[in-house]
């Protein structure tokens, strides 16, 4: 079966939530966090979630256990602390907790990124995705340019085959 084909047979929408993880930004400050529900919206999807927590590794993997249990969500996007400085521990918190990671994600996502303006400071982004349970999870880096082209020319053309892939079994 084609790509096109499997799209054709994905949901048209899914529920998402959105999570910013800093240690500064606040509902008022969070420009990333709502530049990504905004994307969402624009495309039909359900923004059913969204929360501000500190870079702090427990506290990220608790969302994202709650976001898994949660059934009325099936995407979980994160955005922030995927950078390299100490603070930085969201890239250690999501791909510690995935049952199955996407690779291709971050590799396209620098691809694009060193594409585009970034150039070779594209390998200091650890934006990942994978699965946890049914629930599939998508981090990105903080700046609303990386949030931009995540979601322009990643998430939101392939989110409704990812899930229809995660859920198929269920």
């Amino acid at each position: 079966m084609s790509t096109e084909q499997h799209r054709k047979e994905s949901p048209k929408y899914v529920n998402c939530m959105v999570l910013t993880v800093s240690d500064t930004r606040t509902e008022d400050t969070d420009k990333s966090g709502k530049l990504m529900k905004k994307k969402l919206s624009d495309a039909g999807h359900s923004v059913v979630r969204y929360q501000i927590v500190k870079d702090e590794f427990t506290t990220i993997q608790q969302v994202i256990r709650e976001a898994e249990q949660d059934k009325d969500i099936s995407v979980l996007l994160i955005t922030g602390g995927t950078g390299i400085a100490l603070r930085d521990t969201t890239f250690e918190a999501v791909e510690s907790m995935l049952d199955k990671t996407l690779p291709g994600f971050g590799e396209l996502f620098r691809y694009l990124s060193y594409e585009k303006d970034i150039g070779p400071a594209a390998m200091l982004s650890r934006a990942t995705a994978g699965i946890r349970g049914n629930t599939t999870i998508f981090s990105t880096p903080g700046s609303s340019g990386a949030v931009k082209l995540a979601m322009d020319e990643l998430i939101i053309p392939e989110v409704t085959h990812v899930v229809k892939e995660v859920q198929k079994d269920l």
